[in-house]
């Protein structure tokens, strides 16, 4: 009996402390500190990223904590609240997981290239993630148009009632959240762990390393993370739906949602910068120093009075950053 009230009031559980911890993330990522965009523009993802975590626990979420204490869900109460919730769903665990694709894209980028991309000036970063929620809000609109409808005994039907949608979609849902991007990010981890190695052994400038190393490390547990919390649930739901108990789905979709508030505890622990940032705002303290640009340039074989001429313009910056 505890259990199952547990089971019931964990999804209202994680509504509360979800909001809480990425509302905190997101007025903490719009502290001045992270206010320089055009030298950081990989904040727009992780602001966005906050965001789309918070929107996320009200759809699947909530409606396991309906079904665990009122025995109903949104999708069962009319065609349009069903109709809805059914495109919401899909579409915002969707986009939080390719939100963290470009997160990680950007961050290769910035390590492997000397001089700036066209993904990494701020303009376009607010373009392309525009460009995802546009996409992937087609892409899933058909459930919208085309799911729900009633049945001769009154009840509501999720499928469609011109075409099967499940379990086909769940297989779709598999590939375009789970497997897709944990591939992409794997890849472009890779990348950034080569390129940060690489650096460290070519380069003398040792803030640079330090501010790209803490910010790696947050993206690098952050992807392995998503593949053990995130991978089951859709596994379960993709290809064990009429084996595994509803108990064991919901236990492996409170798995998953649980992933989606951890951004904050992550960023403490793993990202120096956003520390300070939120200590400085609860403290009422002016922290106005700026995350430093994700470029700098390898001083390994350069010749002497080049690299004396570096160091001085890299002192003269410092000064200019700390008054």
């Amino acid at each position: 009996m505890v259990n199952t009230k547990i089971a019931a009031y964990y999804p209202l559980f994680l509504m509360i402390v979800g909001t809480m911890l990425n509302f905190l993330t997101f007025i903490t990522l719009c502290r001045p500190s992270f206010r320089d965009t055009k030298k950081q523009p990989i904040i727009h993802y992780m602001r966005a990223i906050a965001i789309f975590d918070i929107l996320m626990l009200y759809g699947w979420n909530l409606d396991h904590y309906l079904s665990g204490v009122y025995g109903s869900t949104l999708e069962q109460y009319s065609i349009p609240s069903c109709k809805f919730f059914l495109f919401f769903g899909y579409f915002t665990v969707q986009t939080t997981a390719w939100l963290r694709v470009f997160v990680c894209l950007d961050r290769y980028l910035s390590l492997s290239r000397l001089h700036k991309t066209w993904f990494s000036h701020s303009k376009h970063a607010i373009i392309i993630i525009i460009c995802i929620i546009s996409f992937l809000a087609l892409f899933n609109l058909h459930l919208m148009i085309f799911g729900c409808f009633y049945q001769s005994d009154g009840t509501i039907n999720i499928n469609s009632p011109l075409y099967t949608i499940f379990p086909m979609w769940d297989y779709v849902d598999l590939a375009v959240y789970n497997f897709i991007p944990f591939v992409l990010m794997m890849t472009f981890n890779s990348g950034a762990i080569y390129h940060l190695i690489h650096f460290r052994r070519t380069t003398t400038i040792q803030n640079s390393g330090i501010r790209h190393r803490s910010i790696s490390i947050t993206l690098f547990t952050t992807t392995f993370l998503f593949l053990i919390m995130t991978l089951p649930a859709n596994i379960g739901f993709g290809f064990f739906q009429g084996i595994l108990s509803s108990t064991i789905l919901d236990l492996g979709d409170d798995i998953l949602f649980t992933y989606h508030i951890t951004s904050f505890p992550l960023y403490m622990i793993t990202f120096k910068e956003f520390r300070q940032a939120f200590i400085a705002m609860i403290t009422c303290a002016k922290n106005t120093a700026r995350v430093a640009p994700t470029n700098f340039v390898p001083t390994h074989g350069l010749p002497g009075p080049a690299m004396t001429k570096l160091r001085v313009a890299l002192q003269f910056i410092r000064h200019i950053n700390t008054q």
